[in-house]
């Protein structure tokens, strides 16, 4: 924990310092090669915890650890309004678009900037990307994990594909117009600069999905090619990307319109990313 914290301080200092030398540099790109995570970019996009909702969403988990703070996320963030899989086009179209054009959406795994009309199942589309792959525990589409806007995010159709339902690990051959994303038989490295949010959406699946409402116990493990069981991995890898890429400002943006606008529930490790160590 106090390495984290030093990062975080030195992640701070550089975001003041980019402010007094005036560098305004857009947080996202139509572009994969520019959307790629640096130092610099990282500590001018990060904002510090969000602990706006401290005393009011999140009042019966603060002070809790562990095991008693991950029953307590649990029960705040399941009281939520569900969508059904046709609705979530339009909430993505919400969720993700690109603040530098009204007309796009971000495509996850890419960086790319794409037309809002070009969702499909066509080369040159983006789709549906269950980040916590629908697989994992047998739930498909179905309204509930199947439809939880929190890991739902636009994809290129093709890129989607090569991801398909692998773990999350480190190395891997480049991925054709992926972003700097990597690959190899059973895992999957999304490019840098999303390496914490996919950690953060996994982690809150896991949380979310305890075993009740009829659907599997979502859980992250240290292995990668789970299959069909209820698990990703890896566990060491995931928690190593929500400390190195913090929320941004896109993420945490995202966050807000889903909790606002669709669900009414938030991802707890957007706002407190710290609890991430703090439970696993």
């Amino acid at each position: 924990m106090l390495a984290i914290r030093t990062r975080r301080r030195k992640a701070a200092a550089l975001a003041t310092a980019a402010v007094l030398a005036a560098v305004a540099a857009p947080s996202l790109t139509a572009t994969p090669a520019t959307a790629t995570t640096t130092t610099a970019s990282t500590a001018s996009t990060a904002s510090t915890t969000n602990t706006d909702y401290d005393s009011t969403y999140y009042k019966d988990a603060i002070g809790k650890t562990g095991a008693s703070l991950k029953s307590s996320l649990h029960t705040i963030i399941s009281d939520q309004t569900k969508l059904s899989y046709s609705v979530v086009w339009d909430a993505l179209k919400a969720t993700d678009e690109d603040p530098d054009n009204s007309g796009n959406v971000i495509l996850l795994y890419s960086g790319v900037s794409r037309s809002k009309s070009l969702n499909g199942g066509d080369t040159g589309d983006w789709n549906r990307e269950h980040v916590w792959a629908k697989s994992h525990g047998d739930f498909g589409t179905s309204t509930g994990p199947g439809t939880d806007i929190h890991h739902l995010r636009p994809s290129d159709v093709r890129v989607n594909s090569v991801r398909g339902n692998k773990d999350f690990d480190n190395g891997g051959s480049a991925v054709s117009e992926g972003g700097g994303s990597l690959t190899d038989s059973d895992s999957f490295e999304p490019r840098d600069a999303v390496k914490g949010d996919v950690a953060r959406m996994i982690f809150y699946m896991a949380v979310r999905y305890e075993g009740g409402d009829g659907f599997a116990d979502l859980e992250v493990n240290g292995q990668v090619d789970n299959g069909s069981n209820p698990y990703i991995g890896k566990l060491p890898v995931l928690k190593a990307w929500n400390d190195e890429d913090p929320p941004d400002a896109f993420e945490e943006h995202r966050n807000q319109v889903i909790y606002d606008d669709y669900q009414h529930n938030r991802n707890p490790f957007v706002d407190h990313p710290e609890w991430v160590e703090s439970i696993w």
